[in-house]
């Protein structure tokens, strides 16, 4: 068993609203296949027509969400995650709410009065999937709710913290906090690159956090644009993950693990100069239902592990257990108990 509020996540509660669309339907809205982007004005319409599809799902979602609540799942001890983020007062918010504490998760969010709930379009072709954020009220995280004394409790209780690159496009000073207490306090902090356009556009905000980062996440399209945004003059995803792993750090206590997954090619991880490489478990295609999710089911999976300080393939193998059941699920849902051993 592990303590209650052992992990504790923060990031942008989103309800995905996930439906089967075809090629048609994504040049219409100007998306790309296998890409995560911020929704413009031109997508809006989107969300009306994915919510009229006869096959459409609602699924509390958000990249940190998603792997708070894998972790939880793999962990079977109630209350042993938490996580922190902004939904509205409203329907969408209250079916967050109800979603996130049926699967153990002890969330305190902050609820905004003026925006709406953040949705995610979540487009699925052919097990492909494409998303398009409407943050709306998962934008309106304010710094002061993380000081309030109830949610502060939250952060002092926890032992490792997880936060993916899109908080950074939200409340940076948020994560700032949090990465200073666990680097004065000897825990462990981990974040994810998350996706091209961070890298891209929040290189400052990220740079910032880099430091303060113990485990550093990521798939191979994110690190080879992190690594054209600072100039790095490769492609070979190993060199960057070392070069990663490499980075200052604000605090000695932990080194730095870099982990990059590339889909059905093995894991790279790399630490104390070394890479491995760690292969992952094959699916045939059509057994795949949705690829969307699996990154952050990857995570929640490792998580679950290093939480419990079982060694990095132990980490590894969980998280490569935890992608390929949700691979074979549509979002990011779970049997009811996990068949790990």
């Amino acid at each position: 068993m592990v303590s209650e509020g052992i992990l504790l996540g923060m990031g942008n509660p989103l309800l995905d609203i996930s439906s089967v669309v075809d090629q048609a339907f994504l040049d219409k809205y100007d998306v790309k296949l296998n890409n995560a982007i911020l929704a413009e004005e031109k997508h809006f319409p989107m969300y009306e027509e994915l919510a009229a599809n006869p096959n459409v799902e609602y699924i509390a979602g958000g990249a940190t969400q998603n792997s708070i609540r894998v972790a939880q799942w793999m962990l079977q001890s109630p209350g042993a995650t938490s996580f922190m983020g902004s939904i509205g007062k409203d329907k969408f918010g209250e079916e967050m709410k109800k979603n996130s504490r049926q699967s153990g998760v002890n969330v305190h969010y902050y609820e905004d009065e003026a925006a709406p709930t953040g949705t995610c379009a979540v487009c699925v072709v052919g097990g492909e999937r494409s998303l398009v954020a409407n943050l709306s009220a998962a934008n309106c995280y304010k710094f002061e709710h993380l000081k309030r004394p109830e949610n502060w409790a939250l952060v002092e209780k926890a032992k490792y913290y997880y936060i993916a690159g899109f908080f950074l496009t939200v409340s940076p000073e948020s994560i700032m906090l949090v990465a200073e207490h666990a680097a004065a306090k000897n825990k462990v902090f981990t974040m994810n690159l998350s996706a091209p356009f961070i890298c891209e556009f929040f290189k400052d905000v990220q740079e910032k956090a880099l430091p303060y980062t113990d485990y550093v996440f990521g798939n191979e399209t994110e690190a080879r644009t992190f690594a054209k945004v600072h100039g790095w003059e490769t492609d070979s995803v190993e060199e960057i993950a070392l070069k990663i792993s490499q980075w200052p750090k604000a605090s000695g206590t932990h080194k730095r693990i870099t982990v990059i997954t590339q889909g059905a090619d093995p894991v790279v991880i790399a630490e104390d100069g070394k890479v491995q490489l760690y292969p992952v478990i094959l699916l045939p295609k059509e057994k795949i239902v949705d690829t969307n999710t699996a990154g952050d089911a990857f995570v929640g999976g490792f998580l679950s592990q290093l939480v419990q300080e079982k060694p990095i393939a132990e980490c590894l193998r969980a998280a490569c257990y935890a992608a390929n059941v949700i691979l074979q699920r549509s979002g990011c849902t779970y049997p009811e108990k996990p068949d790990f051993n």
